[in-house]
């Protein structure tokens, strides 16, 4: 009797021929009929989200409360309120982009008019909605869904501290409500560790993680320009539309504008496209309006397009299990999909760059619960002012403390709970080795003459894993790597354009105690110019190689000068140059007086010299406060300089080997300013990101 009313509810949500597999049943029937706690573990495009739907009409029915829905990402949540609405149910989501719908949402859910609530994990920890909403929700619901659960795990790839306060919710939840827990990517390890969490009855229903669809394969090229051409001609072949991904936002903008060069309908994704932007681009894509989005790792999770007919990769993801959860994205509803993955030199330092991002050594962790003690109730940006982080990694430490209830988040910022707490050395390095295995099975996986999606379901554990007959090398079938001479030409042209536009810092950050507000437009400077770009795969190879912390200092190489040429030759600067002067550096000062020098020479312009340190280089800051204050009471301007910049009355161009934050160029420009030049253009050969 239920299963045939849940096989009817499927078929309203899935369509007529829709019928359950049985651990969808078994699923289902533990969540209604037994009130258990349920983790499912099953490929991308088996119908996880049918479980939870199907349950939850069945929950509803009974008379219980709504289903809450914890869910990653935006794009997630608009599927599943489609699906919803699909089988009749009522769901409503509360997230950043909707706030002016809260509080009528609060009142339905009161009301008993929604059959589910999605929240993003960041929502359980908002003061109002903890101390609230949650308590009423963990009274009332009928069940608890958390999708993407590997994302409680810092096994996982995909860690992320707000999943972790669900442990808190489970545990407050009345007795005999349901917990759904469900993802697509989660190994042995992982799998374990959210099951603890979920508690120790939890059922694990784990099943097969093959993709009978996809078509793996692996394209080595020499250099980016050969990837690039590679992949507008290549992209002509294709089936249907797809994704292409990229390791970095630079990337992503870089390769996209190029293929658009080219005649390819595409459209650049990334954390930093404004959300409008992204809800069109991910339904161009949809509608087959557009050849693919070129992508960050922001496109994934939960975006459901079951006819994507190709996922390309323009470098490696740091994990096989990254990986495959990326690829599964192609192929739900289509015979074949082509997954090609695209490796580049500059994989491993993109790899190293964000494993730096880690948690952070327990000096600067004590430092924080200190100031916390200390000064009470706290923002993060007061809190920046104390401590030498970034914003990000700061709020991910502070979220991490907060789960280990360390600290407690309340109105106005972060206060110390005065719980003893003690820094798990162990385990970061433990999850941090973890990191590293993954980063050399991706270089094997590479490597691999065997199966390729065998490799990649071995490191997801499937114990069903077995050669599939489809990718490269099972078949010996494997893309040619040879591209058009002209072609290459092209994309080489296009990698090796200079010139990235940086905007000027307009504002002071805060925190700081006499600087706050808009930068005075008298103080200012002018937006700038770098060569390029550190993430990007053109010009971003060459200075990468000339600007890491081993190379030695020496002069400006002549390609690279001639480039810095060609960015000053297309600069529209409304007043040009009569000067130039040089930043201090305390690591290439050959390099960086040697670029003033000859700039000065060819330009025709005066050298005036460089700015100066009081008492050494200021180090390295991670947050603007620190950098700042570092950098005001270690930069100096020498007497004679400061009247060459009054006696040339003219503007400055300032030259830097690279922009980090900004502030370096900020406060030069700032005293270059103050000693009477009317305008200050920087230029530097890099940008970080």
């Amino acid at each position: 009797m239920l299963r045939e009313e849940a096989e009817e509810r499927l078929r309203a949500l899935a369509g007529e021929h829709a019928r359950l597999r049985e651990d969808q049943w078994t699923a289902i029937k533990a969540l209604v009929m037994e009130r258990s706690r349920v983790l499912v573990v099953q490929r991308t495009g088996w119908g996880k989200s049918a479980v939870y739907f199907v349950a939850t009409a069945l929950l509803r029915e009974l008379g219980e409360g709504p289903t809450v829905i914890v869910s990653p990402l935006l794009a997630l949540m608009r599927n599943q309120i489609a699906a919803a609405e699909r089988a009749g149910i009522n769901a409503v989501t509360i997230n950043s982009a909707n706030p002016e719908d809260w509080e009528q949402i609060y009142n339905q859910v009161a009301e008993g008019t929604v059959d589910v609530l999605l929240v993003s994990p960041e929502r359980l920890n908002n003061p109002d909605f903890r101390d609230q909403v949650l308590p009423e929700l963990a009274e009332s619901a009928g069940l608890i869904v958390v999708d993407e659960a590997h994302c409680i795990s810092d096994w996982g790839h995909d860690f992320r501290p707000d999943y972790r306060r669900l442990r808190t919710l489970f545990e407050e939840l009345s007795e005999g409500v349901p917990i759904l827990a469900t993802t697509a990517t989660a190994n042995a390890r992982v799998t374990r560790d959210v099951a603890e969490q979920m508690g120790e009855e939890t059922l694990v229903l784990r099943g097969a993680l093959e993709r009978e669809s996809l078509h793996l394969g692996v394209v080595r090229l020499r250099g980016a320009e050969q990837r690039l051409a590679w992949l507008a001609q290549t992209l002509h072949e294709l089936p249907g539309s797809g994704i292409i991904y990229t390791l970095t936002v630079a990337a992503a903008q870089e390769i996209a504008a190029y293929l658009r060069e080219q005649g390819h309908e595409v459209v650049a994704y990334s954390g930093q496209t404004e959300q409008a932007e992204r809800l069109a681009a991910e339904q161009a894509l949809l509608d087959n309006k557009i050849k693919a989005l070129v992508a960050t790792s922001a496109l994934g999770m939960g975006y459901d397009k079951p006819d994507l007919g190709f996922v390309i990769h323009m470098g490696a993801p740091p994990s096989p299990v990254a990986y495959y959860q990326q690829v599964g994205r192609a192929g739900r509803g289509v015979e074949r999909a082509e997954v090609i993955l695209l490796p580049g030199a500059e994989d491993r330092e993109i790899w190293a760059y964000f494993a730096s991002l880690a948690f952070p050594p327990e000096p600067v962790v004590r430092t924080v619960l200190a100031a916390l003690e200390e000064g009470g109730v706290l923002s993060t940006a007061a809190l920046e002012n104390r401590v030498d982080l970034s914003r990000s990694r700061l709020e991910t430490m502070l979220k991490v403390l907060d789960v280990d209830g360390a600290v407690h988040r309340v109105k106005g910022g972060w206060e110390a709970t005065g719980e003893p707490w003690g820094y798990d050395a162990d385990r970061y390095a433990r999850v941090a080795a973890e990191r590293e295995a993954e980063q050399k099975a991706m270089l094997d996986y590479l490597d691999t003459t065997g199966c390729r999606e065998e490799f990649l379901r071995h490191r997801l554990d499937d114990d069903a894993a077995k050669p599939c007959g489809r990718c490269d090398n099972c078949t010996g079938v494997h893309r040619s790597p040879e591209v058009e001479a002209r072609a290459v030409e092209r994309a080489a042209e296009r990698l090796q354009r200079p010139g990235v536009e940086i905007e000027a810092r307009k504002q002071w950050p805060t925190g700081l105690t006499d600087l706050k507000g808009r930068i005075k437009p008298e103080l200012g400077a002018e937006p700038g110019r770098v060569l390029g770009r550190l993430t990007d795969i053109g010009w971003g190879n060459r200075l990468r190689g000339l600007l890491s912390d081993g190379a030695p200092d020496g002069p400006v190489p002549d390609d690279v000068f001639a480039a810095v040429i060609k960015v000053l030759s297309s600069w529209e600067w409304s007043q040009r140059p009569i000067s130039v002067v040089a930043m201090p550096s305390g690591s290439r000062p050959q390099l960086v007086r040697s670029l003033a020098e000859r700039l000065a020479q060819v330009g025709r312009l005066s050298y005036l010299g460089d700015l100066g340190y009081r008492s050494g280089r200021p180090g390295r800051q991670f947050n603007s406060a620190q950098r700042v204050q570092a950098i005001r009471s270690t930069l100096a301007m020498p007497a004679a300089l400061g009247a060459g910049v009054a006696a040339a009355g003219g503007p400055v161009l300032l030259v830097d080997d690279r922009v980090d934050t900004g502030w370096t160029m900020t406060l030069g420009a700032a005293m270059l300013r103050h000693a009477g030049a009317p305008a200050v253009l920087p230029l530097a050969l890099a940008v970080t990101s």
